[in-house]
């Protein structure tokens, strides 16, 4: 009797146990359906008990981040980046030397003396601004409306207009064609035309930084909003992010690819509502705003610094000029529309105004700058076309370190081509 009544306690507990066990696995069905996380490996959310589509108008759309209003005045104090008067005089006559290159540049296209060009028009703050947030030692890799990062960082007029015109000065040995820098010595990747190849190619060289020991630099990548649709951008954006790379992924949404507007270019909140989604820290600003540029690149990089983590930073502008010297913009927007971003809304007129009321700003010496700018650009054009294109068998070296023999053929051909139809090339247009 005694064994079966221990037998019978025995039992009893055991019960007990499963008892209070059933009571917390209901207790935890119950709590879960009332908010609390599921524990999948694939999602961290919470448990409804009705399906719900969640719609694109129930998120709250990425606020923009802005400092100054079109008449030049910060709205809140506490975001003034207190630069100096110098460094704000460089912002501005950066722009200014970019603005007025462009239009030189654009015109010399349009003379038939270079076969293409892109101007930067309306987009010269996030140029500016993000550029000036950065380091030097940062690792720039460009889509090719960034030229006002060259700008800051010191490439010349020289070798501008050098690299627009292919000539033996230019670093790229005219192999690339015009608008598409590089600069080794400033930390600017060689830009290619097909667009978002650029993405991936960062996040691998920030990944690369990563490793290094005690790493003091990141990667800035610039794209448009049209470049995002690329599958490209998808990787670089799911990389980034899984992989913890210091890049920050900076998108100018100008309003157009080309000729497609961004309405018929993607749905949702633009391209910054992807970051969050990929699991990015975000932040969208005025990107005519210089100084919101300023500080919201200047976070990022703190950010991706300290954190070995990607930011999407996305800057909101609209783009001024055509989207180069093969489409008229006309065609798809009105003059009107284009004039009120060209004037009130436009970048150098936020700063300008902003200038103005600090007692920065001197017309006269300012007007005095572009005409010295014009100059300049203009005496360089007419020295970049009269210097020599690059020797011809350029276009068969410097790809491999050995040329291989199908190569060498390649260019004997061509040799004995010239030799044979003199008159039909150009050859004293080339460097011998």
């Amino acid at each position: 009797m005694l064994s079966i009544s221990r037998s019978a306690k025995s039992i009893q507990n055991v019960l007990e146990r499963f008892k209070i066990k059933l009571n917390l696995v209901r207790n935890c069905r119950m709590v879960a359906f009332a908010g609390h996380t599921s524990v999948f490996p694939g999602a961290k959310a919470a448990f409804v008990s009705q399906p719900v589509f969640v719609m694109p108008k129930d998120i709250e759309s990425i606020p923009i981040y802005r400092v100054l209003d079109r008449d030049g005045k910060i709205q809140d104090l506490t975001q003034d980046p207190n630069l100096s008067k110098e460094t704000v005089q460089k912002m501005f006559r950066d722009m200014i030397l970019l603005n007025t290159m462009d239009k030189i540049l654009y015109e010399s296209q349009r003379q038939g003396r270079i076969s293409f060009y892109m101007t930067n028009f309306g987009e010269e703050a996030s140029h500016i601004g993000s550029a000036a947030a950065l380091e030097i030692r940062d690792v720039i890799y460009g889509q090719y409306r960034e030229a006002g990062v060259l700008v800051w960082r010191g490439f010349t007029i020289e070798q501008f207009i050098d690299q627009c015109y292919g000539n033996e000065a230019d670093v790229g040995k005219g192999k690339q064609m015009p608008v598409h820098y590089g600069s080794k010595d400033l930390n600017f990747v060689t830009i290619s035309s097909p667009l978002a190849t650029q993405m991936p190619q960062a996040v691998g060289a920030a990944y690369a930084m990563k490793r290094r020991k005690n790493n003091d630099a990141c990667v800035v990548c610039y794209f448009g909003e049209g470049a995002a649709s690329e599958g490209d951008a998808h990787a670089a954006f799911n990389f980034a992010a899984t992989l913890n790379c210091p890049v920050i992924l900076f998108c100018r949404n100008n309003g157009f690819a080309i000729s497609t507007p961004a309405h018929e270019q993607y749905k949702g909140d633009g391209i910054a509502g992807r970051g969050p989604g990929y699991g990015i820290a975000t932040i969208r600003v005025d990107g005519t705003d210089v100084f919101a540029v300023y500080n919201a690149m200047k976070l990022c990089r703190e950010y991706v610094m300290k954190e070995s983590k990607p930011a999407v930073l996305e800057a909101m502008a609209y783009r001024v000029g055509h989207h180069s010297t093969s489409d008229d913009s006309t065609a798809y927007r009105s003059s009107a529309e284009i004039e009120v971003w060209n004037s009130v809304e436009h970048p150098i007129s936020k700063l300008k105004n902003y200038m103005v009321k600090r007692d920065w700003f001197n017309e006269a010496e300012e007007n005095d700058f572009v005409k010295d700018i014009r100059k300049k650009v203009l005496k360089q054009i007419s020295i970049s076309e009269k210097k020599l294109k690059p020797n011809w068998k350029e276009l068969f070296t410097d790809v491999y370190n050995d040329v291989p023999l199908h190569l060498q053929e390649q260019m004997n051909e061509l040799k004995k081509n010239i030799e044979e139809n003199k008159s039909y090339y150009p050859v004293k247009n080339f460097k011998a």
